[in-house]
């Protein structure tokens, strides 16, 4: 049961800002699908939707996407779909149904880390920066992994380059939450191989990207990438797989996302 004592709309960023900090268990408000699974008491819920973070622009060298833009805005925009393969309209259309991708906004997704996330796995593989209000411009992945104060997403930057993506998932059906997802790039011969929903959040296997990136890309050298990557990273159960399942079913998504992004 979500209980909310105080309802605002802040005209700007600092109100919203001023406000989060005023009191330990005031909260900013994204889509709230996933809010409402849980049980919270609210001081303040404090709506974002009169500051315009819903937009998806590009610009010379980057695509900025604004923090209160819906994974369906993400899903059909024609300029995500132009570059990187389509990577992020892919990672999101098969997210439980139009209804709720309506509603999910990608600010409070990559805010809050949801390990099951499949759009945090399909842009930790570009280059991606979060900008939080107070802490400013960091890379997407050093914010999954460090710890930061309270703090508001204001929107995703992500470098235009050549690289290409693609992003893979194992469900129990196609509008599951994901067993498990993957996203491999390749710009030139440097490869992030990414998994996600292990189940925990998404981490960029390292030794392996860097195995391929040096390899003669065979078959042999495809298979030994994927073996590399199952060892570096770490995989755990839950109601959806176990973590023997996610192992082997990681080897396969990351072999089938090589072969295809190659």
């Amino acid at each position: 049961m979500i209980s909310i004592q105080n309802y605002v709309f802040p005209e700007t960023l600092e109100e919203a800002y001023n406000i989060l900090k005023s009191k330990r268990n005031n909260t900013i408000l994204g889509g709230c699908s996933f809010l409402r699974m849980g049980s919270k008491n609210i001081k303040t819920a404090i709506d974002l939707a009169r500051i315009n973070l819903n937009y998806i622009e590009e610009h010379d060298e980057i695509i900025e996407i604004g923090a209160m833009t819906t994974f369906r805005e993400i899903e059909t925009s024609t300029i995500l779909t132009k570059y990187f393969g389509g990577v992020l309209s892919e990672s999101v259309k098969n997210i439980v149904g139009v209804q709720l991708r309506n509603n999910v906004t990608i600010g409070a997704t990559v805010y809050s880390k949801y390990g099951f996330s499949d759009l945090i796995t399909a842009l930790l593989s570009l280059d991606a920066d979060v900008v939080l209000y107070n802490e400013g411009r960091i890379s997407l992945e050093k914010f999954l992994e460090e710890s930061f104060e309270k703090d508001i997403l204001t929107k995703i930057i992500i470098k235009k380059t050549n690289k290409q993506s693609v992003f893979k998932s194992m469900r129990n059906s196609s509008s599951d939450y994901a067993i498990l997802n993957v996203a491999v790039s390749k710009e030139n011969m440097n490869f992030k191989i990414v998994v996600g929903a292990r189940p925990q959040r998404a981490k960029i296997a390292k030794e392996a990207s860097i195995y391929l990136g040096k390899s003669d890309l065979t078959n042999e050298d495809i298979e030994e990438s994927s073996i590399i990557a199952v060892k570096e990273l770490n995989f755990g159960s839950n109601m959806r797989g176990s973590k023997e399942y996610r192992e082997a079913i990681c080897k396969v998504l990351v072999k089938r996302a090589i072969m295809e992004v190659l």
